[in-house]
């Protein structure tokens, strides 16, 4: 079957948006005539299941090779779409790929100052953002222009209308205490768990919230998944430096990345002064 870009397009558009991972690939150049143009794609539903195959390279050893690097592409966080050599058995193409992954959301419980930049700023990591507050004047469109969802909800039952799954990823940051507790217990006995759970606070009323919370009796493997305080250390104290704290948080937990500075993961200085004596090559 001869994929066109269309059909690339929307497969890897409702894969993903229904919880799956996607990838394809069109050959731009290479040693093998007549292949220019010519697209194949692997849609995986799930993580126990096999790749289906839609499409071909033209060829039975590039289209078998093709499949392997778009599940080795779809399996690493930090692959990117842009070009790939690829060869088998004395053929070599140039290929571009693309790399789609499930949509995940990012709900965000409360309305009020720290909402506001961190929906922005989800919207921009891809997030699908909503945005959940029990008073209509908070969640409105002005206030959240970037959400894909606002939704008024009694605090006691937050998530009545948001299905959630292990692609969602649910910020606290209510008007109070008591909300925020109420709805952090209710992710918390979530089947299956959220991929990540935090929420804001100071040391003293996260402290609070982890005495309760064993008090209550919540198993400490739950306790263990919550992200408080929310964030990275970056000494934010404004709405906007706290949402991009937790922004840099998310992308971290996403790529697997370890929060250190990049200077100190490189070392590109020291190296060089190691190497050269603080010499010019």
């Amino acid at each position: 079957m001869t994929l066109s870009a269309v059909d690339v397009a929307k497969l890897l558009v409702t894969t993903t948006e229904a919880g799956g991972s996607a990838a394809a690939a069109v050959v731009v150049g290479g040693s093998v005539a007549g292949l220019a143009g010519r697209r194949q794609a692997i849609a995986i539903t799930s993580a126990t299941s096999s790749p289906a195959i839609h499409g071909d390279l033209g060829s039975t050893a590039l289209s078998a090779a093709a499949t392997e690097l778009m599940q080795e592409a779809i399996g690493d966080p930090r692959a990117q779409d842009g070009l790939r050599e690829l060869e088998s058995e004395g053929q070599s193409v140039e290929l571009y790929l693309e790399v789609r992954r499930p949509v995940h959301e990012l709900i965000v419980v409360g309305a009020g100052h720290v909402a506001q930049p961190m929906a922005h700023v989800g919207a921009l990591l891809g997030f699908r953002v909503v945005v959940i507050d029990d008073r209509p004047d908070f969640a409105t469109r002005e206030r959240f222009p970037d959400a894909d969802r606002l939704i008024r909800a009694d605090f006691s039952d937050p998530f009545a209308e948001v299905p959630l799954s292990g692609r969602s990823h649910i910020l606290l940051v209510t008007r109070g205490h008591k909300y925020d507790y109420e709805c952090l217990v209710r992710a918390l006995r979530t089947d299956p768990p959220p991929a990540y759970i935090g929420m804001i606070g100071s040391r003293r009323r996260v402290r609070a919230t982890y005495v309760q919370l064993i008090d209550e009796g919540i198993d400490r493997a739950l306790i263990d998944r919550i992200h408080a305080p929310v964030g990275l250390d970056i000494g934010s104290e404004t709405p906007e430096e706290i949402a991009v704290s937790v922004a840099a948080e998310l992308v971290m937990l996403r790529r697997g990345g370890t929060g250190v500075p990049l200077k100190d993961v490189e070392r590109v200085a020291e190296r060089f002064f190691q190497e050269t004596g603080g010499q010019l090559p």
